[in-house]
């Protein structure tokens, strides 16, 4: 069954601040096992995230304890990226946008990242329930256009994410037939090099709450 029309909307820096959380992840590695302990985490992280293009932050827990045999704070770690409070990350504002959405469509997470973390962030945060578990974890979104038509068919999708080259992505694939939404929060975003580098968004928002006055969510549901 094809849908008349299908949200799909990104969760890292788009729903929920992640910059904040890896802020305070490295906030706790240096403060249970030292800034140089802090540094070669995230050294080994960002070797994972070039290599397999999303954070695995656990992934790095491997490795990083495999190099601190004798620091019972590494293995530790993991439990503290496991418990962190995702639903205080949430922007004002993305639960009742999300809400919103569902009035006027189908809609669903789509983010990307691995097979045990990310499921366990979008549990905690709620995010999840928001959508009824209607979501779709790629490994790259950009690449894997066919497999989320085949998941998420519909005459026309709305597709909301933080980073501008997936929405040039998603442009160029299926043109009108979808409406790219960038808002301009985190890291990502706030990158000159890449904003020069590729064609504006249909719709630019300085936050997610923003969306709420948008004609896109304005509109009477079709009965």
């Amino acid at each position: 069954m094809t849908d008349a029309r299908v949200f799909l909307v990104d969760v890292d820096n788009t729903l929920l601040d992640n910059d904040r959380f890896q802020d305070d992840l490295k906030a706790h590695v240096a403060a249970t096992s030292g800034a140089a302990a802090r540094d070669r985490y995230w050294a080994l992280q960002d070797h994972l995230f070039k290599t397999l293009g999303y954070r695995d932050y656990l992934g790095a827990c491997q490795s990083y304890r495999l190099e601190r045999p004798d620091d019972r704070e590494a293995l530790r770690l993991a439990a503290f990226i496991l418990d962190y409070p995702y639903e205080t990350l949430l922007y004002p504002g993305a639960l009742d946008v999300l809400d919103r959405m569902r009035g006027l469509g189908r809609t669903a997470l789509l983010t990307d990242g691995d097979a045990v973390f990310q499921p366990n962030k979008l549990r905690r945060s709620g995010l999840a329930d928001a959508v009824n578990g209607d979501l779709m974890i790629a490994v790259h979104k950009d690449e894997e256009l066919d497999a989320i038509l085949a998941q998420f068919p519909a005459e026309h999708h709305v597709l909301v994410d933080d980073k501008v080259r997936i929405l040039t992505a998603f442009k160029t694939a299926w043109g009108s037939r979808v409406t790219t939404v960038f808002p301009r929060q985190g890291q990502f975003a706030r990158d000159e090099k890449v904003l020069a580098a590729n064609p504006p968004a249909d719709l630019s928002i300085d936050r997610i709450v923003d969306l709420l006055e948008a004609a896109l969510l304005a509109e009477t549901p079709s009965t």
